[in-house]
């Protein structure tokens, strides 16, 4: 099962598979529970996480010290805050688990040796990090372009687990409205089921 997990989270056809080895070997396996913090604001991340099981989500506080829910992260997804990690500055976000889970860790210096090594694995880090602009570019066209209602029919259609099992709370801040507006929301899809 390792192996696999390891050859579906760093899939690029430039990795052998004689690389995967070096790969599992520079991540420790990790427990998480729910509301464990793992990333704290002003702490520089020092790691990130391949998620086997399990929800977390990023947040931050915004000028009035409103807490704000950044992101969701869950299985077979990486739990990273990539600004703190790969510029080594302060974080501006928290990292935190939402449920009890599992996974595997890296530490910065580890990534920099198999990024350094395996020529697969530098590719796998472009291809992810450019795909990571893309749906971060996507995510702000669309907090300008679409409802709330769209937002959060896209989030049941894309992630229905974070809809099962996260706090409203937590999913209004994510997709810009206040708790009432999701009820609201909720309330008159439900009705036109």
């Amino acid at each position: 099962m390792t192996h696999d997990f390891f050859e579906k989270m760093y899939n690029h056809p430039s990795i052998k598979k004689e690389d995967y080895k070096a790969i599992i070997d520079s991540h420790k396996r990790v427990e998480f529970s729910k509301n464990e913090l793992l990333l704290n604001e002003g702490k520089t991340s020092n790691e990130y996480y391949l998620i086997e099981k399990g929800l977390f989500r990023s947040f931050l506080y915004d000028y009035n010290g409103n807490e704000i829910t950044a992101d969701f992260f869950g299985s077979n997804e990486i739990l990273i805050e990539v600004a703190s990690l790969f510029l080594r500055i302060p974080s501006k976000e928290n990292l935190q688990a939402l449920s009890d889970g599992y996974g595997w860790k890296i530490e910065f210096s580890d990534f920099q040796n198999l990024y350094t090594s395996i020529d697969g694995f530098t590719e796998w880090g472009r291809t992810w990090m450019s795909n990571q602009l893309f749906i971060s570019k996507q995510r702000a066209i669309n907090m300008l372009t679409q409802s709330a209602t769209e937002r959060y029919l896209k989030l049941t259609t894309d992630q229905p687990q974070i809809i099962k099992h996260v706090p409203l709370k937590y999913i209004a801040s994510y997709l810009g409205v206040t708790d009432s507006s999701l009820s609201r929301i909720r309330k008159e899809i439900s009705q036109k089921k």
